[in-house]
């Protein structure tokens, strides 16, 4: 119970990845706070977590929405008092699979100003809070292009960039109020709902798809949703008291290295 008495509020909590993040906050032993958009998601998480003996409440927050995230933040402190994790899981519209010379400049542009609005938004507004706390942590997650060339990525890449260099400069700015802030790379987890409608849809196509991804990893395979969860739980407690301003890569090690030229000889 490493997160006891800690509150956490999770944007976009009735996600796959969102949801295991909120559940595995819970099961630290913190309240967590889910919000998102359709009631019906984020019930359906908060129901598992109840279920489980975990403290959760639900709202419906437009995480687009300056003024929506700053009246539920509070609500929240006028609930629990203190708001000492804050996380954003809420995903955007992404076309891929397009080489570059091909998009359009607003399929590009748009995945990264949406990330990024979600992103800023909350974690500002997070950030108000705490600085009057002087406590606080505020997490984010991105994936393994933001580490590395990936083609057919189309603005998915440059938004995880952008995500990672706006954590280092929140962090560097908020340190001194005693507030940590830290990215997650994830290298994308084969279980989460949107790798899975894939692979039901259409699995002659993804198979190849995963096999590749899982070869360019050192341990080839995958980091699975609850290594994400796991690393968030870990990076919310005081157990990580003194990392911030970093993204720790949980990608099986996909962007330090060529991975796949390595095959085991066994």
């Amino acid at each position: 119970m490493i997160l006891k008495n800690k509150n956490a509020v999770i944007y976009g909590a009735g996600g796959s990845l969102g949801g295991a993040v909120a559940k595995a906050l819970a099961a630290a032993g913190a309240k967590v706070f889910l919000t998102g958009p359709n009631q019906q998601s984020i019930k359906k998480v908060a129901d598992e977590i109840i279920a489980s003996g975990g403290l959760a409440k639900t709202a419906i927050v437009d995480a687009f929405n300056e003024v929506a995230i700053e009246q539920h933040l509070q609500q929240m402190v006028s609930i629990a008092g203190i708001v000492d994790i804050s996380f954003n899981a809420v995903g955007v519209d992404v076309v891929q699979n397009i080489p570059l010379t091909e998009i359009s400049a607003g399929d590009f542009v748009n995945p990264i100003t949406l990330t990024m609005q979600t992103r800023f938004m909350t974690a500002i507004a997070a950030a108000r809070v705490m600085m009057k706390q002087k406590s606080g942590v505020i997490l984010s997650l991105t994936a393994t292009p933001a580490g590395i060339g990936y083609p057919l990525t189309g603005g998915f890449g440059p938004a995880c960039s952008a995500v990672e260099s706006f954590s280092r400069t929140l962090a560097s700015e908020l340190g001194v109020y005693g507030i940590r802030v830290v990215n997650i790379r994830s290298g994308g987890s084969p279980d989460s709902r949107v790798f899975k409608s894939a692979i039901d849809a259409m699995p002659d196509v993804m198979d190849p798809i995963i096999k590749k991804m899982e070869g360019d990893t050192m341990l080839k395979k995958l980091p699975l949703m609850a290594d994400i969860a796991n690393t968030a739980v870990f990076l919310a407690s005081d157990l990580a008291g003194q990392i911030t301003g970093v993204t720790i890569d949980v990608t099986g090690g996909t962007t330090a290295a060529l991975n796949y030229r390595v095959n085991r000889l066994d």
